[in-house]
């Protein structure tokens, strides 16, 4: 555990170098929103062989938000679970825009088991503004859903290793995001709530998205910083969208060296690293107070 600490760290030095100029929050929300990003779907025809689609969660439907199946990752077996937004009209209805109901999450859970049966690593790609907040979908018990994906991936005795390609947003990210490793692209984001949502709440109106952008601490580069994200995947020039080749062939090597920093260790050290992972986020010291005493 301490190794693959000290690697990351490593890697973090690289990955921290200042850009002067470098786009800001908002402008990374808008280059990971690009219409011509590549999807998970465009990732597993460059980066995987043998892809075979697993379809329904056996209880209700066949959720096309989110794809999940079978492959093979440099001739080893593997799981992939990832969002699937679509590119024509027709796409992104059929994909709901990338935006999962139950039934995708419940399909996903039962992908993971089947990795976790076979003793295959999962890699899950994350690219969703959140779930889909429809009433047929809160009929159907979405909360519960996401909650409790959220309670299995931490307990799955495989490694997972997760990457956010896009849009990481809210509860329909974390519910294939729980996680060994966690890798961001360059330009995608993550993040509780949407920027335009965030001003709603705050603004009641979506003027204020590049403040609210700034304020929430979404890029690759905040998160690395807060301890959340492990590494930094770059991009090419122009970011992915502009080479979906040389995003993917940046993408697996970063995906192997993710995959060799867990793989070895066993179960139990998956499961501890992952828990104290996890009880890491969000902690914060307090300052004290030393108006009243004068110290």
């Amino acid at each position: 555990m301490d190794e693959i600490h000290q690697r990351i760290k490593d890697s973090e030095k690289s990955n921290l170098t200042a850009d002067p100029v470098s786009p800001g929050p908002w402008e990374r929300v808008q280059i990971a929103r690009h219409p011509d990003r590549p999807y998970t779907l465009d990732y597993v025809g460059y980066i995987f062989t043998e892809f075979t689609e697993i379809h329904g969660d056996r209880r209700f439907a066949d959720d096309q938000a989110i794809v999940a199946g079978m492959a093979r990752f440099r001739g080893e077996p593997c799981v992939i679970v990832g969002h699937q937004k679509g590119r024509t009209t027709k796409q992104r209805q059929l994909r709901n825009f990338g935006m999962p109901k139950p039934e995708g999450y419940r399909k996903a859970l039962r992908v993971m088991k089947l990795a976790e049966k076979f003793h295959r690593p999962i890699f899950t790609f994350i690219d969703s503004q959140g779930a889909y907040p429809g009433i047929d979908a809160e009929e159907r018990g979405e909360a519960e859903s996401i909650a409790y994906n959220v309670r299995e991936m931490s307990r799955l005795r495989v490694p997972v290793v997760v990457t956010i390609t896009g849009e990481g947003m809210s509860g329909g990210a974390l519910a294939i995001g729980v996680g060994d490793i966690l890798l961001m692209q360059e330009n995608s984001v993550y993040s509780v709530i949407t920027p335009e949502g965030c001003s709603s709440i705050l603004w009641k109106d979506r003027a204020h998205v590049e403040q609210a952008a700034r304020a929430l601490g979404i890029t690759a580069q905040d998160l690395l910083g807060f301890g959340i994200a492990d590494l930094i995947v770059p991009e090419p020039q122009g970011g992915a969208h502009s080479n979906h080749a040389e995003a993917a062939e940046i993408l697996s090597g970063y995906l192997a060296d993710a995959l060799g920093l867990v793989r070895n260790l066993s179960p139990d050290e998956r499961l501890e690293r992952r828990y104290h992972r996890l009880r890491a986020i969000g902690e914060f010291a307090e300052k004290k107070d030393t108006r009243a005493t004068g110290m």
